[in-house]
């Protein structure tokens, strides 16, 4: 195995849940980090100072209205960013979401998709665009379709921390709680840790692309209850399921790695797993 190469980043949404875990190991591992802070829409990092910019920096609610803020920031900051770095000869890695499949049931980079909401159609937008123009760029450009995340330290993520968390804390007071038919969501938990290794894995990859991040073995949200409820001893309260999100959930995701798989090995971790090693 060749001696990995050590690099200048620069890593916007470094505040963010996935943006710090990212920082962190990529000092871990020597690279020097730096952490670029938006602060309106016609605010770049210099690009030519870098080997990389990882822009995970969004508006990531997939509650949030404001379709024009969001496509502002999600979609045209994003292509702004992408052409400079084209132009100074940087390399791009950027956070997509699999929450552009919708209920399609397919998985694959190169399938349909149908976004619920605009979050997700911001990040589909993005990703289109790159793949128009993927043969023209003079840089690597990565892109990575997050399935669900989870992990330590999710308190910056609010309402929008993940399932594992949420349990996790309500089972602390004794009883969580559970929307009805829980049963029939299944999704693809991946941690933290391992979405930051495929950035990392992938920066020393000569590949350009959109990458699926999941585990490829989803589960559903009454088993994640189960399992939490479990290590804390904790009772499940079973409560309906609040109108503002109906028709807002993906019933089933599951993440297709064929892609992924070509360019890097890397075993996912279970959310049993972490669960007993947090």
């Amino acid at each position: 195995m060749g001696e990995r190469l050590v690099m200048k980043i620069c890593l916007t949404g470094y505040k963010g849940f996935i943006g710090s875990h990212l920082g962190m190991q990529l000092a871990k591992e020597g690279h020097e980090v730096i952490g670029f802070r938006w602060e309106n829409p016609n605010h770049f990092p210099d690009p030519s100072l870098y080997d990389w910019i990882i822009h995970l920096g969004a508006i990531t609610s997939t509650t949030e209205r404001n379709v024009d803020k969001i496509l502002k920031t999600n979609l045209e900051y994003s292509m702004k960013l992408l052409e400079m770095c084209d132009t100074m000869g940087t390399n791009f890695q950027y956070a997509s979401s699999a929450s552009v499949y919708g209920n399609t049931g397919n998985f694959k980079e190169d399938g349909d998709v149908y976004p619920l909401n605009a979050y997700a159609w911001s990040k589909y937008l993005f990703d289109r665009f790159v793949n128009s123009i993927m043969g023209e760029f003079k840089v690597l450009v990565q892109g990575y379709r997050y399935f669900n995340v989870y992990g330590t330290n999710e308190e910056s993520k609010g309402d929008q921390a993940s399932p594992v968390t949420k349990f996790a804390n309500q089972a602390k007071t004794g009883k969580i709680k559970l929307f009805e038919n829980s049963d029939q969501y299944l999704r693809d938990f991946v941690c933290v840790d391992d979405v930051c290794a495929v950035h990392s894995k992938m920066m020393n990859k000569d590949v350009s692309g959109i990458f699926n991040v999941g585990t490829g073995a989803p589960i559903s949200f009454q088993k994640v209850a189960e399992l939490v409820a479990k290590k804390y001893n904790a009772e499940i309260e079973i409560i309906p399921m609040p109108a503002k999100l109906q028709g807002q959930y993906q019933t089933y995701t599951s993440a297709d790695l064929t892609e992924l798989n070509k360019n890097i090995e890397h075993k996912f971790k279970t959310v049993e797993e972490f669960l007993n090693a947090n």
